[in-house]
């Protein structure tokens, strides 16, 4: 009987977990993944270290549920460098989307592009929630109506208190309405190829610019990765308040790798390289011109706008 009950527990930690869990090749095959990838090559060569000694070590031996030794590992990378966009899991279904080149990685894509609310407050103050930052190649049909209505307003309010990042070319649209002349924006160095990439806005993309409409960006603990540099870009460039909370501090951007079998670890490949500072907001966050809780933010950006639009009415 109790043979019988070991059997049946085996074929059904087989049949959730999946035929290929060889400890050794995801723990091998991730050290070496961060050793050629990860955006510094002396944490990524720490990041191996780590992991080699303790599979030696034994240390991981006594995980036998995937998802355990998932949060063991990113532990593990993460004590060498606490990055936010470092994350390992276990997912067979995300894997197989991952390899079939799934635009969206397995991952369900977001209601409206991200688009969750577009209106016009009183006062003619412009105001949209926006959740993600999804690539303007996918978004475009939600993204053009929305800032078309945005833009003839008299004041805009960009809401990312909910919002966990995305594409940098929805950042590069949306800011491509907000100056009138090609700005850079940001930087990005990319680790594996050792290259440079620059994002700069583009007027001749967009039906119209306002390069002095005023704008408001809140912000929340949330608000984290694309998000966050779209705060970052515009408070440096002086053509934004920022009101809210410090964001989440993820300036390392990357993508899903596939391990072995149902395992991936997100790596962060790149580094922002802000034109203005010449950094970025790992690990620190956006610090808001005004610091409020974020359920305040809102409202002291609805205060500050319609006075900035009486004394453009009474000049």
């Amino acid at each position: 009987m109790k043979t019988q009950l070991i059997t049946i527990f085996m074929c059904f930690a087989l049949s959730v977990y999946g035929q290929d869990f060889d400890k050794h090749s995801v723990v091998e095959r991730l050290a070496d993944i961060m050793y050629n990838n990860y955006v510094y090559p002396e944490k990524g060569a720490a990041m191996k270290d780590l992991l080699m000694s303790n599979l030696n070590k034994g240390i991981y031996s006594e995980l036998t549920d995937p998802k355990a030794l998932c949060r063991a590992l990113e532990a593990d990378l993460r004590s060498v460098m606490n990055d936010k966009h470092l994350r390992v899991a276990y997912d067979p279904t995300r894997v197989e989307a991952i390899r079939n080149r799934d635009p969206y990685g397995g991952r369900k894509p977001l209601a409206n592009h991200g688009f969750e609310e577009v209106k016009l407050l009183e006062g003619n103050i412009g105001y949209l929630d926006l959740r993600g930052f999804t690539d303007i190649r996918f978004a475009e049909e939600v993204a053009l109506p929305a800032m078309a209505k945005l833009i003839e307003a008299d004041a805009i309010i960009f809401d990312l208190r909910k919002n966990g990042g995305g594409s940098p070319s929805m950042i590069r649209f949306i800011c491509s309405y907000l100056f009138s002349e090609a700005t850079h924006l940001n930087t990005f160095y990319w680790r594996p190829s050792n290259t440079f990439t620059e994002t700069w806005s583009d007027p001749g993309m967009v039906s119209k610019t306002r390069p002095n409409v005023p704008i408001y960006i809140l912000t929340s603990s949330y608000t984290f990765s694309a998000a966050e540099e779209f705060a970052y870009d515009l408070k440096h460039l002086k053509r934004a308040t920022v009101i809210g909370e410090v964001t989440g501090g993820g300036a390392h951007p990357g993508g899903p790798m596939v391990i072995t079998g149902g395992f991936y670890v997100n790596v962060p490949q790149g580094r922002a390289i802000n034109p203005v500072t010449k950094t970025n907001w790992e690990g620190t966050g956006v610090k808001p011109h005004i610091e409020v809780p974020a359920d305040e933010a809102l409202q002291r950006a609805i205060d500050l706008a319609r006075k900035a639009i009486s004394l453009e009415v009474n000049k």
